[in-house]
């Protein structure tokens, strides 16, 4: 099997080493940029797997090297950045990050974000492969192409809201979702009366998908962010 593939963009010397480092001691393939240009350049010629991003580089913002990336790879990209702010957040996210990783940081948080994202890889890997177009995640399954939804065999009654909103959680497993993401899918607009539906909507989805929808296995709320759907293992 071959090694994952991270390109670490970080101009920060030490930052950078203590990354590249860990990624070697735990067997991940990696290369490095310091700077936008390069960032964009490694990108395009060797497409990593991952991408681990700090959004202050010396020639240009990180938010940029996001868009650009995004015009031909889907691969994931993690954001490592000082900038703690849910509003930075949420622009990276909604640009086409995959994930948020706020500086100072642990090792063990790291490589626990690196086995999310890897996990989530791999599920979409299954997934295109199969010509089904049923999706599985623990006790739930999705038909998409009947509409209809499942839990331990036996069938939800769904809003034809609430399975537009299951569907766009699962068709992105792993991910998080904003607010501004999911209401512009799900309405064609992100105003703040849709963010109060959204909620509205997802209370009612949790309560008839989750055992304890304060204690949800499926959906995961990011206070001031949006929402993930977890792949149950």
């Amino acid at each position: 099997m071959s090694k994952t593939t991270i390109l670490v963009v970080e101009d920060d010397t030490p930052v950078r080493n203590l990354i590249t480092t860990t990624l070697k001691t735990h067997d991940y393939k990696y290369l490095t940029a310091k700077d936008g240009a390069s960032a964009i350049m490694e990108a395009s010629s060797y497409n990593p797997d991952i991408v681990l991003l700090d959004l202050g580089l010396p020639d240009m913002d990180g938010i940029e090297i996001i868009k650009k990336i995004r015009t031909w790879s889907n691969s994931p990209i993690i954001v490592i950045s000082a900038r703690s702010e849910d509003s930075d957040k949420i622009e990276a996210l909604d640009c086409g990050a995959d994930d948020y990783l706020t500086k100072p940081f642990s090792v063990e948080e790291l490589l626990a974000r690196l086995r999310v994202t890897q996990r989530r890889l791999n599920f979409i890997q299954t997934q295109v492969l199969s010509t089904s177009s049923v999706f599985i995640n623990g006790k739930l399954k999705i038909d998409y192409a009947a509409g209809c939804a499942y839990l331990d065999d036996a069938e939800l009654h769904l809003t034809p809201i609430e399975f537009k909103l299951l569907s766009l959680l699962s068709k992105n497993v792993g991910k998080v979702l904003t607010h501004k993401f999911i209401t512009e899918n799900i309405w064609g607009s992100s105003w703040d009366n849709d963010v109060g539906s959204l909620r509205v909507f997802m209370a009612t989805l949790r309560k008839k998908i989750e055992k304890s929808p304060d204690s949800p296995q499926y959906i995961q709320t990011h206070v001031g962010v949006g929402y993930r759907m977890i792949k149950v293992e």
